[in-house]
């Protein structure tokens, strides 16, 4: 397509756009090669257990003081593989392991897609996303700019395909592929904008920590799509770190107040409590000593 002789009038940037193509599509390939060898994310398995065990013996004799289990969050046990996995993680029944971060396992790049290679899956989709629209707009200006054409739509379709089969047929072919991949991107996409995973959308009310009140759906990671989308981009890979929601609640205020009124209170006598800020509650009191002396003393309470 690019090195045609029929369309010998196109410009240096068109040449430029060309090539463009080419280089994307085999940076493409690179990021495929690297997202289907490298490790997604693999935890290890509890090998000593394995070799030791007996078939009469439990799969799990330690871990069942793990935190995770404790707080009822059996859904991270693996019988399989032996282990309390991590939170967001999950045993992938083609790979056999236990993958951090687990988003899917995909058939193309035979791998998993984790935590360790998701960058590269979401760059080999970007580039190939590239790719595809340049090289098929090459192809198409290439052809229309042919000397011989007919000016008629109809006339210029029946032309290229009998005079140019190849660069139909991969123009064809380009565009059917190009409908999923581009579904594939923008997916990928807004769950890394939103810190969620495929596998965690897909199962979203059978993992607890994806519940906020009332069951309804809660995104513990999401962090906002700045931070989301700039920790992924530059570190490779997204947080596991729940986002802390500070709230105010007036019960706690109303206890607080209340304690300080107890702690300070002599002898039954009445302290005056004032306001010191907006999250400062202070009480002062005055009591005397046996020599009469008078001590002023302040005690305040932050929340």
């Amino acid at each position: 397509v690019i090195a045609g002789q029929y369309n010998s009038n196109m410009t240096l940037l068109f040449g430029f756009f060309s090539w463009l193509g080419v280089f994307l599509a085999i940076a493409g390939l690179v990021m495929f090669y690297r997202c289907s060898r490298k490790d997604p994310g693999y935890i290890n398995k509890n090998i000593r257990d394995s070799q030791t065990q007996r078939d009469d013996e439990p799969l799990l004799k330690r871990g069942l003081d793990n935190p995770e289990l404790l707080a009822g969050n059996w859904s991270q046990l693996c019988i399989t593989c032996k282990i309390v996995r991590p939170i967001r993680s999950k045993h992938c029944s083609t790979c056999d392991r236990c993958v951090e971060q687990f988003d899917h396992h995909c058939p193309w790049v035979s791998n998993c897609i984790g935590k360790k290679n998701k960058w590269e899956f979401f760059m080999f989709l970007i580039l190939e996303v590239s790719a595809m629209i340049i090289t098929a707009a090459t192809a198409v200006i290439r052809v229309a700019g042919d000397p011989g054409s007919p000016a008629s739509f109809g006339g210029w379709l029946n032309y290229s395909a009998t005079n140019h089969p190849w660069v139909v047929s991969f123009v064809i072919m380009n565009l059917f592929l190009f409908f999923g991949v581009i579904t594939l991107t923008v997916v990928q996409a807004s769950q890394i904008s939103g810190n969620i995973t495929t596998n965690e959308m897909a199962n979203a009310m059978r993992y607890s920590y994806l519940r906020g009140p009332g069951g309804r759906f809660r995104n513990p990671f999401d962090h906002g799509v700045r931070k989301n989308c700039s920790d992924f981009f530059l570190k490779g890979y997204n947080e596991d770190i729940e986002k802390v929601e500070q709230t105010s609640h007036p019960d706690e205020e109303m206890a607080i107040i209340h304690m300080t009124r107890s702690a300070v209170s002599q002898n039954g006598e009445s302290v005056p409590l004032h306001a010191n800020g907006a999250d400062h509650v202070c009480a002062d009191s005055q009591t005397s000593s046996k020599s009469h002396r008078q001590v002023s003393s302040s005690k305040c309470c932050d929340h």
